[in-house]
């Protein structure tokens, strides 16, 4: 069950304050529903929600191909002008999403992004959803 969002505000705001860059950290469900957001505004953390679960999908078919790959992404990295994003496997059907800009250095965010995720991924679950409704 997905704890309410205000419960994340903490959490997220550790990672933001552990992290110098940190414009933006969105935790979402695989089918795109923003959970918890913190940092930037809601109308855009509703449409990073939405892209990553096109990108998690993405990234689970090439994981597909990789042999002996169990199929399921773990992480991604995208550096862009200007900064970088962020995604990584969260929990059954949940994911966390970070926008940062340029001064982020990418190997402390893949560690804490992951310590954060060990700490609290059993509360980082979404149910699957059909029809918008909780299955």
């Amino acid at each position: 069950m997905i704890q309410q969002r205000a419960n994340f505000d903490w959490m997220l705001k550790e990672l933001s304050d552990g992290v110098p860059g940190i414009q933006q950290i969105v935790v979402l469900s695989a089918d795109g529903l923003r959970i918890a957001r913190y940092g930037g505004e809601p109308d855009a953390a509703d449409r990073l929600a939405a892209a990553c679960a096109g990108l998690q999908s993405l990234a689970g078919a090439v994981a597909g191909e990789i042999p002996r790959s169990d199929g399921r992404m773990r992480m991604v990295i995208i550096e862009i002008d200007g900064g970088y994003f962020y995604l990584m496997s969260a929990g059954p059907n949940a994911y966390l999403a970070v926008l940062a800009d340029q001064t982020a250095e990418p190997g402390l965010m893949s560690n804490r992004m992951r310590d954060l995720v060990v700490r609290i991924g059993a509360h980082l679950t979404s149910p699957p959803r059909r029809n918008g409704q909780t299955v």
